[in-house]
């Protein structure tokens, strides 16, 4: 049933796209770009969903431990690049131990450490033969084969490989578990390749004023007054959208790109995912710990990774010290236990200063297999979904979900011929950026 009453139908032009994250921006700047009226209604206090930077205490807190890659093909299509002035990490890793050190680099990327792998200590001949024979096969070949491949868990996907259990559990498993945010490996392999090979080609980073960038640069290409923020939406109809105050907004068609659980109280039709949960913990030291912009994972498990951010983004902290981002798999407030393994892996910490620390239960949607790497767009007519939970769970899968739902918004709202037309404008004026 409709929201609003027929005499008013005439006056709605706008599509209502529910949630100004990634997912939603970019479907915004879709439509917008093919000459489709948007209006964005944000329930919080500005743009980004989970992709927000705080400033506490002169310092820029991403919301969780979050990173740019450029190796996004969605993202090269509708960012400015230059724009976000990425500040790049290390291409590579220190994975800490109890107590000893490996450092892993990718040889192509920095050919003084081209035998870092062979010589850590992590794996054998054979296992690192096999980490190259993967990570060779899905630089080259194209991502729809990867999308294609057969599917299983990646655990048993590596040991297909020919990695060892003692490789999977002192690399593998701590590197891909602060990425999939997980430690058992269940996520589908086909999702692992398409992570493994997006880490392999590009370069790893955040934007010198934080990851909220990503999503002002997005909001920023819309027309002035397309965006409204502090508008909780309740209710979602083909016609318009209800707001928690009760007032009626009329559109042509309503894309709801909330978070998961958003979108599935406002669309009960709509299956949510099990959410992956993560925490991340600033701290701010009077100077760097490690003077190298290089991520750290924890093969013990304690914590998932740390990295000093200001030794890639100095435009982090407004003082000059340090700022530390330590994640940990899980919603947790043990700052205590953190500090403990801070500790044993950068030396003394008395001198810290604990500035934040953010518990994100809905960090990331599971992807265990069979998984379905695209999920419909589509919910019932007038009425669309999109978001990084109908894709893969990255900011490339928002990306990808948000231009899926505008495309099937101009398809259905338009004739073929003008929404081809359309959408082909649009992708040159992704194109122009």
């Amino acid at each position: 049933m409709g929201l609003l009453m027929d005499r008013d139908r005439e006056t709605r032009e706008a599509v209502i796209v529910v949630g100004g994250g990634p997912a939603g921006l970019a479907c915004a700047l879709w439509l917008h770009e093919a000459g489709m009226p948007v209006r964005v209604l944000e329930a919080s206090d500005d743009v980004g969903g989970r992709v927000r930077t705080d400033v506490v205490g002169g310092f820029r807190l991403d919301r969780g431990f979050q990173v740019f890659n450029t190796a996004y093909p969605e993202a090269r299509r509708v960012l400015d690049l230059g724009a976000l002035d990425l500040r790049p990490f290390a291409s590579g890793l220190l994975v800490q131990g109890r107590t000893a050190r490996a450092r892993v680099m990718l040889p192509w990327r920095h050919p003084l450490h081209a035998l870092s792998g062979p010589l850590s200590g992590l794996g054998t001949p054979r296992d690192l033969a096999a980490l190259a024979a993967v990570t060779a096969r899905d630089m080259a070949v194209p991502a729809s084969r990867l999308r294609a491949g057969p599917e299983r868990r990646t655990d048993d996907e590596l040991r297909a490989w020919g990695m060892s259990d003692r490789m999977i559990d002192c690399l593998m498993r701590p590197f891909l578990a602060g990425v999939l945010l997980e430690r058992d490996l269940e996520t589908s392999s086909r999702v692992f390749h398409l992570f493994w090979r997006s880490f392999a080609r590009g370069t790893i980073g955040v934007p010198a004023l934080g990851m909220g960038r990503i999503p002002r640069l997005l909001a920023d290409r819309l027309p002035p007054g397309a965006v409204t923020v502090g508008a909780r939406v309740s209710e979602v109809a083909s016609d318009g959208v209800r707001l928690a105050d009760g007032t009626a907004i009329g559109g042509r068609a309503v894309v709801v790109a909330a978070d998961p659980e958003s979108a599935g109280r406002l669309l009960p039709e709509i299956e949510v995912p099990p959410m992956r949960a993560v925490t991340t913990f600033y701290h701010a030291a009077p100077r760097s710990p490690l003077r190298e912009p290089i991520q750290v994972i924890d093969a013990t498990g304690v914590i998932a990774d740390t990295i000093v951010l200001t030794d890639a983004a100095p435009e982090y902290s407004a003082d000059g010290r340090a700022l530390v981002s330590t994640s940990v798999l899980g919603v947790t407030t043990d700052e205590r236990r953190v500090r403990e393994r801070l500790t044993e892996i950068y030396g003394d910490t008395t001198a810290w200063e604990h500035v934040a620390t953010y518990p994100i239960a809905a960090a990331l949607p599971a992807m265990p297999p069979p998984f379905p790497l695209r999920r419909p767009v589509r919910v019932r007519p007038g009425v669309y979904v999109c978001g990084d939970h109908r894709d893969t769970g990255s900011l490339q899968g928002a990306l990808v979900s948000g231009r899926r739902a505008a495309h099937a918004v101009l398809g259905d709202l338009w004739p073929p011929s003008r929404a081809a037309a359309a959408y082909a404008r649009a992708g040159r004026g992704a194109a122009r950026v």
